[in-house]
C-alpha cells in the first residue's frame, strides 16, 4: 500500500510537472512566433530586423553634387530583400525611389509622415513602412523603406531606474515562483494520495462488509456518498440472498419430506399386494387406489418443478387462441367442484358481461386459475367460499379471485408469489410445493398480465389479475 501511495504521488507530480512544462513550452513557442519574422528569402530573423535594416540603410544613401543616389550595395540589399525605397526632401516631395509600391504617394505632409511612422502602413497589410533620416550640408532628408512583411509596432516605456535594478531580481523571482509551483504540486499530490488511499481502504471495507458509512466534505464527498449508497445496496442484497437461501433450504427439506411421504405407502401397499394371493379383491382395489393417489401426488410435485424451471428460463411455449374468458372460467369452476375433494365447497361466479373475448392459452389459463382457487380452499377451512369475478373495463380484462378465509399478514402478502414460499398464517398444515402461486404468477405474466394480492387477518384475500387488450 505504501509503495502504491508513493507511485501515486510520483504520477500526480509527474502529470503536474509535464503540464507546467507543456505550458512553458507553449508560451515559449508563442513568444518565438511573436519575436521572429520570415524574410523574403525564407530565412528567419528577429521581428526588429526591419527596424534595424532601416536604421543601417542610411549608410547606403549618398550625395553627389546635390544629387541623391543609392550605393550599389544598397541596391543589392533592396533587391535581395524585396524592399521599396522613397527619398524625400525637407518639404516631403519624392526626389528618388526604387521599387516604390503603388500605394506610395508623391508628396507627404508632416501629418502623413507621423501617421506612417506610427502605424507603419496605409492600407496594405503585407507591407510595413519604416522611416529614417539622413543629413547633408545641414539639410535633413527622409527616406521610407517599404518592407514586405506584416509587422505590428509596439512601444513600451519602462522606468529606467527600476528596470536596471529589476533585471538583477527577475531571475531569482522566477526561480522562487518555479520552486513554489513545484512544492505546491508535491503537497497537492501527497494530500490527494492520502485521500485516494482512504478511498481504497473504504472500497476494501465495502468488499469485506466492514464499511462504516462516513460523512465526508471536500473534493471526494460525492465519491463517499456513492460508496455509502453502494454499501447499503450490497447489504440489502446480502440480506435478500440470505433470505432466499434460507427459503430454498427450507423448501428443499420440505420437498424431500413431501417426496418421501407418498413413497412410504406406495412401498408398503406394494409389498402387501405382492404377498396377497388375490383372496380379497376389494382390499386389493383399495390398496391400488392408495398407491395411485400417492403416485399422482408425486407426479404433481415433479410437474411443479418442471413448470418452475420452464417459466424461469423462458422455455414454456404460449399457444394463445381467442376465446370466451367468461365461459372458460365458469366451466373451470364447475370442473373444480366436480372433483371429489371439493364437491362440498362453494364457488360463486360473477360476470358483468355475458361474453369477454381475449386471446389466451387454455392449458396455462386453467393451471393458473386452478392454482389460485385451490390455494384458497387448501389454506382455508371447510366453510371457505371462493368468488370469481370477471369484467371488461377501460380496455382491460379484469379478474378477481376472492375468498372469505382467515387472510394473511403483510409479510405473507409480500412473499406470497416467491418461489419456495409456503404461507403458514392460517394455522393449517402446510401443503404443496410452495410453487403453486409462483407458477400462477409466471403464467399470467406470460400472457402480458399482472397479479396482486390484498389481504388482512380475518378479512380474507383478494387476488386481482389485469390483462391489457392489444
Amino acid at each position: 500500500m505504501r509503495k502504491s501511495g508513493y507511485r501515486t504521488v510520483f504520477h500526480i507530480y509527474l502529470i503536474f510537472f509535464l503540464a507546467m512544462l507543456g505550458a512553458i513550452l507553449a508560451a515559449s513557442g508563442l513568444l518565438f512566433l511573436l519575436i521572429t519574422v520570415r524574410r523574403p528569402d525564407g530565412s528567419l530573423a528577429r521581428s526588429n530586423w526591419p527596424q534595424t535594416f532601416a536604421g543601417e540603410f542610411r549608410e547606403e544613401i549618398m550625395f553627389d553634387g546635390g544629387a541623391v543616389r543609392v550605393s550599389r550595395e544598397g541596391i543589392r540589399l533592396l533587391r535581395d530583400n524585396g524592399v521599396g525605397l522613397q527619398i524625400l526632401d525637407s518639404s516631403g516631395a519624392d526626389i528618388a525611389n526604387y521599387q516604390k509600391p503603388e500605394l506610395a504617394r508623391e508628396t507627404y505632409s508632416r501629418a502623413d509622415l507621423l501617421r506612417l511612422s506610427r502605424d507603419g502602413r496605409w492600407e496594405d497589410e503585407e507591407t510595413t513602412a519604416f522611416i529614417g533620416s539622413v543629413t547633408e550640408e545641414g539639410e535633413e532628408y527622409l527616406y521610407i523603406l517599404y518592407v514586405p512583411v506584416n509587422i505590428s509596432k509596439v512601444t513600451m516605456y519602462l522606468n529606467g531606474e527600476r528596470f536596471a535594478g529589476g533585471k538583477a531580481v527577475i531571475l531569482p523571482v522566477l526561480g522562487c515562483l518555479f520552486l513554489a509551483v513545484v512544492i505546491s504540486g508535491l503537497l497537492y499530490g501527497i494530500l490527494t494520495t492520502r485521500a485516494m488511499r482512504q478511498v481504497i481502504i473504504s472500497v476494501g471495507d465495502v468488499s469485506a462488509r466492514s464499511y462504516l458509512p462516513v460523512q465526508k466534505r471536500g473534493v471526494f464527498r460525492d465519491l463517499y456518498s456513492s460508496l455509502n449508497g453502494l454499501d447499503e445496496q450490497i447489504r440489502a442484497s446480502d440480506r435478500l440472498k440470505e433470505q432466499t437461501d434460507r427459503m430454498r433450504e427450507e423448501w428443499i427439506a420440505n420437498i424431500t419430506h413431501d417426496l418421501k411421504t407418498p413413497l412410504s405407502p406406495i412401498r408398503g401397499y406394494a409389498e402387501v399386494l405382492l404377498e396377497d394371493r388375490g383372496e380379497n379383491e376389494a382390499q386389493v382395489r383399495q390398496y391400488a387406489g392408495i398407491v395411485l393417489k400417492n403416485a399422482s401426488y408425486m407426479e404433481s410435485l415433479i410437474d411443479d418443478l418442471k413448470l418452475t424451471y420452464q417459466l424461469e428460463n423462458g422455455m414454456l411455449p404460449l399457444r394463445a387462441v381467442e376465446g370466451d374468458v367468461v365461459r372458460f372460467l365458469r366451466e373451470l369452476a364447475i370442473d373444480i367442484l366436480n372433483a371429489p375433494d371439493y364437491e362440498e365447497r362453494t364457488i360463486r361466479f360473477e360476470a358483468e358481461q355475458e361474453s369477454v373475448r381475449y386471446p389466451f392459452d387454455p392449458t396455462l389459463f386453467e393451471r393458473a386459475f386452478r392454482n389460485l382457487v385451490i390455494n384458497a380452499f387448501v389454506h382455508g377451512n371447510e366453510d371457505t367460499e371462493v368468488t370469481l369475478r370477471v369484467w371488461d373495463s377501460d380496455g382491460e380484462l379484469r379478474i378477481e379471485v376472492a375468498d372469505n378465509g382467515a387472510g394473511m399478514g403483510p409479510e405473507a402478502c409480500e412473499h406470497l408469489f416467491d418461489r419456495y414460499y409456503r404461507g403458514a398464517d392460517t394455522g393449517q398444515k402446510t401443503e404443496g410445493t410452495g410453487l403453486g402461486l409462483a407458477i400462477a404468477k409466471g403464467m399470467i405474466e406470460l400472457h402480458g398480465g399482472t397479479i396482486s394480492v390484498a389481504s388482512a387477518h380475518g378479512a380474507g384475500s383478494v387476488f386481482r389479475i389485469v390483462f391489457p387488450h392489444a
